[in-house]
């Protein structure tokens, strides 16, 4: 088993797990630890859990010791050093002239090292300021460009709501916003009311997002027609946080807007139609038929009467709204009528002209008798040859 204990090195900064070392430590109390800039004075954030050693991820880094009154008397040294360091390097920026802001200083426990953190538009050679830096303080000098979300975390301050910046109260990772967030809350996308201290969306649109989005689902869209205790109405805004919908009634001539409970609330279901129920327009035609129906039936082909069961058991089309669309299922039901109708190939047409004269039309019979299917012709024309 492996005791792990939580460790924090800056305020409102992120907490590591470390093996406590079979060392009594409580929250609250300051370590020594080992971390990739060597060893560090850290503040004791959760108190211990046992766990197996199975269950974690990665090798742990156990804590040295528990801090003393020297240890506590040299970070207290570092903070005033952290101080006149900052003044010297602002000196040194504006003597080589270069485009960065300087935003903090930090020292290492052991005075092994010194870090500037500084922000720029693009890239800068400090090249030049770093040899400065280090015949000054004769230490190993580092520079690391930051964010402005980094910026603002660590110089602090309050934001529009009059409280300090949660970045700096009790942050310990910055989560990622988006304008999405704030159209889904019905915000004014005004960027200087959705705008932190350091230009950026406000990290508190995260908080309630998830609260937003489940809400949402379960919530009727602006524009659908749904059911209230006053009759059907139009959903025209929503409340997410108070669950609530605005509905406009129709009252006589005007349109009175009401506000009622999500519970209160019934969609409107669209009509379901089933396979045994035929479309109308089948039904139409079924019931209207006439007689000699009976005569075509009989020429139809096998295939046909396929495809003609298969588009009956078909459910009839609906449009957006949900209803039948009538008069484009009557089309289909003409043209697959006019499919159905067999021509023999190679017979032809025969239209009577209703200027020829009656005595012409025995000989018209005459030439129809003497014409012939397609296959016959084929077959004196193979005897002939032979």
């Amino acid at each position: 088993m492996v005791r792990i204990v939580g460790i924090q090195f800056q305020k409102n900064g992120k907490v590591y797990d470390y093996d406590t070392n079979h060392l009594e430590v409580q929250p609250g109390d300051y370590v020594i630890a080992e971390t990739q800039r060597g060893t560090d004075l850290g503040q004791v954030f959760s108190r211990p859990v046992q766990t197996d050693e199975k269950e974690t991820d990665e090798l742990l880094k156990k804590l040295i010791r528990i801090a003393t009154e020297q240890d506590l008397q040299r970070s207290t040294e570092n903070r005033e050093k952290e101080k006149e360091a900052y003044r010297i390097c602002q000196e040194k920026i504006a003597e080589h002239q270069l485009d960065m802001k300087l935003v903090s200083v930090e020292y290492a426990f052991d005075n092994s090292k010194a870090i500037f953190y500084f922000t720029a538009n693009g890239r800068v050679d400090f090249r030049s300021l770093v040899k400065d830096l280090a015949s000054i303080f004769r230490m190993r000098i580092e520079l690391r460009q930051i964010g402005v979300r980094d910026e603002a975390r660590m110089l602090g301050g309050l934001g529009p709501c009059g409280r300090p910046i949660c970045c700096r109260a009790f942050l310990d990772e910055f989560q990622p916003v988006s304008i999405k967030m704030a159209k889904e809350q019905n915000l004014s996308l005004n960027p200087t009311k959705i705008s932190g201290v350091c230009g950026r969306l406000m990290c508190c649109l995260k908080y309630e997002q998830d609260h937003y989005e489940q809400t949402r689902k379960i919530m009727p869209r602006i524009g659908k027609e749904v059911i209230t205790p006053d009759g059907n109405g139009t959903v025209t805004d929503l409340n997410i946080v108070k669950e609530t919908v605005f509905v406009r009634i129709a009252n006589g001539d005007a349109n009175e807007i009401k506000e009622y409970p999500l519970g209160m609330i019934e969609k409107v279901q669209a009509p379901a139609y089933t396979h045994d129920e035929p479309p109308r327009a089948v039904q139409d035609s079924e019931e209207g038929e006439d007689p000699s129906s009976a005569d075509k039936a009989a020429d139809k082909n096998p295939a046909d009467e396929t495809q003609e069961k298969n588009r009956t058991l078909r459910p009839a089309k609906r449009n957006k709204g949900g209803y039948q669309m009538k008069q484009k299922e009557t089309k289909k039901a003409e043209k697959s009528d006019i499919s159905k109708k067999e021509h023999l190939l190679g017979k032809p047409v025969m239209r009577e002209n209703p200027n020829r004269p009656a005595a012409n039309t025995a000989a018209v019979e005459q030439k129809e008798e003497k014409v012939t299917s397609w296959a016959d012709a084929v077959q004196k024309a193979m005897d002939s040859i032979r």
